[in-house]
């Protein structure tokens, strides 16, 4: 199981959750964890093509292309300037 954390009225709002367990056979993406569940997270996608939702997984700052497996946890926040992905030094 990885768990997917929701924070940001907005996000929570569309996804419906605070705090969501999905199955995770065998590793993969946190893009291809959410398209592989689109009833519990499939309203995150709109989002994350915007970029406005920072992306963390144990703890570290990430992007839709890091790995997840069994037992991670991953948490999605919302974040309203698009320009800013999280990996980057915030722009001025």
């Amino acid at each position: 199981m990885v768990k997917v954390l929701i924070f940001g009225v907005t996000l929570r709002d569309a996804v419906g959750e605070h705090e969501i367990e999905v199955e995770s056979a065998a590793p993969t993406t946190v893009k291809k964890l959410v398209e592989a569940h689109p009833k519990e997270l499939g309203a995150l996608l709109d989002f994350m093509a915007r970029r406005e939702v920072l992306i963390t997984v144990n703890k570290k700052v990430s992007t839709e292309d890091s790995s997840v497996k069994d037992g991670d946890v991953v948490k999605m926040s919302y974040q309203s300037k698009s320009s800013y992905d999280g990996v980057r030094d915030i722009p001025v």
